[in-house]
């Protein structure tokens, strides 16, 4: 655990240092946030904050781990792949939204086929090289293994789940973040428990350089994540959950995330079978309590609460 925290705290001054500069080049690039006129009017100011800051993240991460994890650590090489390559797609994605005016990037079709194909292989690469073909079940423990006719597609939907929940989670500062940093630290000190040092390592690699993102990403933002960020947050943290065998814990310790795909999933079967009226105010969730009158900073702050309090409750649940 030690080695652990040590790459972490080196991964943030890595990105901390790379922030800065990073920054400027967004700004001088005027690579900036388009808003989308629907969502809540107070976001209007952000329009033009630069984005694509989740460059910082994978980037830092992909770098951390060649230089600290990967030596001597073959399994670390599938979620630094996936998290790779989820952050590449994400770029794409942020880079065609500046082209324009809208918030649009890539087709919802083409995107979600770059994400699929990602996630298919990761599950193979999971369930072959990695030999991981089970799940535990809460206060169960025995390995439940699974057919591959199941565990494959399994994998590969929690994948493009978790990804997508955690993009859809990203609209207000700090908020995805936060929950992420929350989400990776618990399946850290869980891949712990059960001796995954290079597991434990990636899951604080990863948070460190969280950390140092959200200092730009603190209220009001000078820097949003993007699809960049979250696609690769999201993946990476569907791969971890894997890896550990608590998957059935996801939906625990990534309340908030779960919450916010809900919200829509909800919001858009609601307005079709009631033809065209809503059951949320505004979704994915966060807007929602937005439009109740809550500040952008009492969300966040009551969501990081949340996400919280549900990670102590998976982990304890891993206990059991």
């Amino acid at each position: 655990m030690s080695y652990a925290l040590v790459v972490g705290g080196a991964t943030f001054i890595l990105a901390f240092a790379a922030g800065f500069p990073l920054l400027a080049a967004l700004r001088r690039l005027s690579i900036g946030k388009q808003i989308r006129l629907e969502g809540p009017t107070t976001h209007v100011a952000k329009m033009g904050t630069p984005t694509m800051g989740g460059i910082l993240v994978w980037a830092s991460v992909f770098v951390s781990t060649a230089l600290f994890n990967v030596l001597n650590n073959p399994s670390i090489i599938v979620p630094l792949s996936v998290t790779a390559a989820t952050g590449l797609l994400g770029t794409i994605d942020d880079a065609l939204g500046m082209v324009g005016t809208t918030a649009d990037g890539m087709t919802v079709r083409m995107k979600f086929a770059g994400l699929t194909a990602i996630a298919a292989a990761g599950a193979v690469a999971l369930y072959g090289p990695l030999g991981i073909d089970y799940l535990y079940v809460p206060t169960i423990a025995d390995k439940w293994h699974i057919h591959p006719a199941i565990y494959l597609p399994l994998a590969a939907l929690a994948i493009v789940s978790t990804a997508n929940a955690v993009n859809l989670t990203d609209g207000l500062d700090s908020l995805a973040g936060v929950c992420a940093a929350v989400a990776f630290t618990c399946y850290g000190i869980i891949a712990h428990l059960q001796g995954q040092g290079p597991l434990v390592t990636f899951c604080f690699t990863i948070v460190g350089a969280l950390l140092a993102f959200l200092w730009f990403n603190a209220y009001p933002a000078e820097l949003f994540m993007g699809d960049a960020g979250a696609l690769s947050l999201g993946a990476a943290l569907a791969v971890v959950a894997l890896m550990t065998g608590h998957l059935l814990l996801l939906p625990f310790i990534g309340a908030v995330f779960v919450a916010e795909a809900a919200s829509v999933i909800l919001q858009v079967g609601y307005f079709k079978l009631t033809r065209g009226k809503r059951l949320f105010l505004m979704s994915p969730l966060h807007h929602h309590f937005e439009m109740l009158g809550w500040s952008e900073t009492h969300v966040s702050q009551r969501f990081w609460l949340v996400s919280m309090l549900s990670g102590m409750v998976g982990i304890s649940l891993a206990l059991t």
